[in-house]
């Protein structure tokens, strides 16, 4: 049955006028709104500029926006999609989605300029594919670790040089902010909340040692949120129903699985994680300490040790907290304990880091916007065909 509202929006937009083809910005998931809107905010409002935005996702928050400056369009992944991105007639195409040419969406016949969002501060050769960012023009960069990646990359590989735009993280900008607007208060005696929110996968915190560390905390008498990532839910969903089940019945635990969700968050004292970027902006950005289970990372890059740099989700682990392995948990409470002593100088430390960690803290967004029109107007015409009209 989504044949046919996937052809429509697909035949709409092949009809709009070049001026709507200008900036298109492509979401494979409702879940990367919160990347572009308020970029798109800026283009349509400060810098009146026209913008068309595509997802593949019908509950994208994105689809239900007004603006007279604005138009949103479904589709759906399958055939049009596909037939969408190979015949694609944009100036400009703004994107978060990684790998690029190398799976089904590859890059237009048309003439057009491919503008890459990192969705996290994470470094860009272990987790990711070697070649994930090589077939974009821009890529719009987190922090100095980003750039020094992808020029090592280009140059051991042998790839002409994109353009690097020293962009930020808008994301931790959200975070310093809320943390500021909701301080948590504690009771005097409470037991601190203790947040476990790792990365996906078979080698992840849930999927290894989840119930031991669970049972370790619990008896510790620490509060503990268990806040397992969507793909989690989707490709273990018995893993995380059977935690799920195993604790739901005790007063100090908590289960969450709303997406988007920032409360938990918020409320915690800690949190425990493996590999997930969230560490960096949990760090950071709330300027509260992280407790790292050294569970065996996810590697998509056999081979990113060819680039002579270690990962920042490596590098910065120490500095944002500490690290166990799965076979000590009974150290768990101790390490808690230690990070939490003196959170007035871990704040100091926190606030140090982030200002030589990522790119244009306070004002990444109307700068990346204002970046995004330049581009757009250095490339008008030449994808959406309006200088042939």
């Amino acid at each position: 049955m989504a044949f046919f509202p996937a052809w429509k929006a697909w035949r709409r937009f092949k009809k709009l006028p070049p001026e709507w083809r200008n900036l298109v910005i492509y979401s494979e998931s409702g879940q990367d709104w919160h990347q572009f809107s308020g970029l798109i905010e800026t283009l349509n409002g400060a810098l009146d500029r026209k913008t068309t935005y595509v997802t593949s996702d019908p509950g994208d928050p994105g689809l239900d926006r007004r603006h007279a400056n604005y138009i949103a369009l479904c589709i759906p992944e399958g055939l049009f999609l596909t037939i969408f991105f190979q015949v694609n007639a944009s100036d400009l195409f703004v994107l978060t989605m990684m790998d690029l040419q190398n799976l089904q969406l590859k890059r237009s016949l048309k003439p057009v300029h491919y503008v890459y969002l990192f969705h996290s501060m994470g470094s860009t050769h272990m987790v990711d594919n070697a070649d994930s960012f090589d077939h974009y023009d821009t890529l719009f960069c987190a922090g100095p670790h980003q750039v020094e990646e992808i020029r090592r990359r280009e140059k051991l590989a042998g790839l002409s040089g994109k353009e690097l735009f020293e962009y930020g993280h808008p994301r931790l900008e959200e975070v310093i902010a809320e943390g500021k607007a909701h301080p948590v208060s504690k009771a005097s005696g409470d037991m601190p909340t203790v947040l476990i929110a790792p990365t996906w996968g078979e080698t992840s915190i849930f999927n290894t040692c989840g119930e031991a560390l669970i049972t370790v905390l619990l008896q510790a008498g620490y509060r503990v949120i268990m806040r397992p990532h969507y793909q989690s839910v989707r490709q273990s969903p018995e893993v995380i129903s059977r935690l799920r089940r195993s604790f739901e019945g005790h007063e100090r635990f908590e289960y969450v699985g709303r997406q988007g969700e920032t409360d938990s968050i918020l409320r915690s004292d800690l949190l425990i994680c493996d590999w997930s970027a969230m560490a960096l902006e949990y760090g950071m950005g709330l300027e509260k300490p992280v407790l790292f289970i050294d569970v065996p990372a996810r590697i998509r890059n056999p081979k990113w040790r060819e680039l002579g740099i270690e990962p920042i989700e490596i590098n910065i682990r120490e500095q944002l907290g500490e690290v166990i392995g799965p076979d000590r948990l009974d150290e768990a409470a101790l390490a808690i304990e230690r990070l939490l002593a003196d959170p007035g100088r871990f704040r100091d430390n926190m606030r140090r880091l982030r200002e030589t960690t990522v790119f244009r803290l306070g004002h990444s967004v109307p700068d990346g916007a204002r970046e995004l029109a330049r581009l757009a107007d250095r490339q008008r015409g030449i994808g959406s065909g309006l200088n042939d009209a």
